[in-house]
């Protein structure tokens, strides 16, 4: 009997050996993941996701990469974690995205003062805040969740378990993923920043023409009013972009998708 019960013990560790493995590389994506990892989702509840996107990303991983034995050692939890995190932090990039263009067009158009409450409770400009909420919602009704599943386990081809790049080439995907976003963001700013250079080039050549008015005064709401209708007539190409090239990332998060 006791021959039976460590034969079925030896089989139970084996089966679960590469779904705790798979666990550590989740978990550890799972803080950073938009809209799953926000600070708001409770801690619990980011638990229970990081075992449900196990379950799911366990199947196709062991299709992708053949898992070491024995299973656990301290530099296979160090290293699947750190893979884990960079891939949540390259994922992250995509929210920093919005939040960047967000903070760009409002301090153009003047609105930089005027806060919300983000998504990770930090303030925000009421632009990005906006920006930040609606791009989570569309990438929820795209599929975000099977988008991350998939890109998860396509990221032991590049990173197989218990194995780190060179240092220089993980530095280097990450900062040309850090650019690539700063780049992005002050491009689908761009209509504000030039809404903003006209402005101020007019608003120049009344006060050289009427030194005694007070253009200020009738130009703040001008710009204000302008600024939300400029938003009103380009978040939706704006969110458009911005989907497109998550969409890109999650399918090819080593490539060049900038």
């Amino acid at each position: 009997m006791a021959d039976h019960l460590q034969q079925l013990l030896a089989q139970f560790q084996a089966q679960m050996t590469i779904p705790a493995i798979v666990f550590l590389r989740v978990a550890a994506a799972m803080f950073l993941i938009p809209g799953f990892g926000e600070r708001g989702v409770p801690v619990r509840l980011r638990l229970v996701l990081a075992i449900a996107f196990t379950m799911v990303t366990w199947p196709l991983a062991i299709q992708r990469v053949q898992f070491p034995w024995p299973p656990f050692s301290l530099r296979l939890i160090i290293d699947e974690s750190v893979v884990g995190l960079a891939m949540g932090a390259f994922f992250r990039l995509f929210i920093q995205m919005l939040e960047m263009a967000g903070t760009i067009a409002a301090q153009a158009m003047s609105l930089s003062q005027l806060f919300g409450a983000g998504v990770g409770q930090d303030p925000m400009p009421a632009i990005g805040n906006l920006l930040v909420i609606s791009g989570i919602a569309l990438a929820m009704i795209g599929g975000l969740h099977i988008k991350l599943a998939l890109a998860l386990a396509d990221s032991y081809r590049v990173f197989p378990p218990g194995t780190l790049p060179a240092p220089g080439d993980f530095s280097q995907w990450g900062i040309r993923g850090v650019a690539g976003a700063f780049a992005r963001a002050f491009a689908l700013a761009g209509p504000f920043v030039l809404l903003s250079l006209i402005y101020n080039i007019a608003l120049g050549a009344i006060n050289r023409a009427m030194p005694q008015m007070m253009v200020a005064f009738i130009g703040a709401p001008a710009i204000t009013l302008g600024a939300l209708i400029l938003l009103a007539v380009t978040s939706a190409y704006i969110l458009s972009v911005w989907v497109g090239r998550m969409d890109a990332g999650l399918f090819n998060p080593f490539g060049d998708i900038w």
